[in-house]
């Protein structure tokens, strides 16, 4: 089994809906209203509508639920969905309270992104599988190196 760089996916989040403390953590919601997607077979502008309805839990870690879309520089659209689990350490604390950034060895930050498209010109991202490697951006954002596994 391999590990193929296929893109980066670099997303611009609204400020966090802090929803609160229920029964299984603290949740907050941050909605994606742009971005981009650099790489090899895929480019193109991260579309709004999408959102992270984040989990903390009393361990330290978030957990990542995820919903975007992006279009491709020649018009198709690719729906993105992924789950993940991002360390909650003092690096990734101090970037959110300051509005800064972390690098991808900083924290434990992975997801794994499920793509899906009706256009026959991307159907491959249909039958694979993707892993990625997160870190936050300022403004808030985040970025993944995404990687298909063969």
């Amino acid at each position: 089994m391999q590990l193929h760089y296929e893109f980066t996916y670099s997303a611009q989040l609204k400020q966090a809906l802090n929803v609160g403390a229920g029964p299984y953590g603290a949740r907050m919601v941050f909605e994606v209203v742009g971005g981009t997607v650099q790489g090899n077979r895929l480019n193109g502008t991260v579309l709004g509508g999408g959102a992270d309805w984040m989990l903390v839990g009393p361990d330290g870690c978030g957990r990542l639920d995820v919903r975007a879309q992006f279009s491709t520089k020649d018009n198709a659209v690719v729906y993105m969905s992924y789950f993940g689990v991002v360390e909650m350490n003092g690096a990734v604390q101090q970037a959110v309270a300051a509005g800064g950034e972390t690098q991808f060895g900083d924290q434990y930050f992975r997801t794994a992104p499920r793509l899906e498209t009706g256009d026959p010109r991307y159907a491959w991202v249909n039958q694979s599988l993707f892993v990625a490697e997160g870190r936050f951006l300022p403004g808030p954002g985040v970025e993944y190196n995404v990687h298909r596994v063969g």
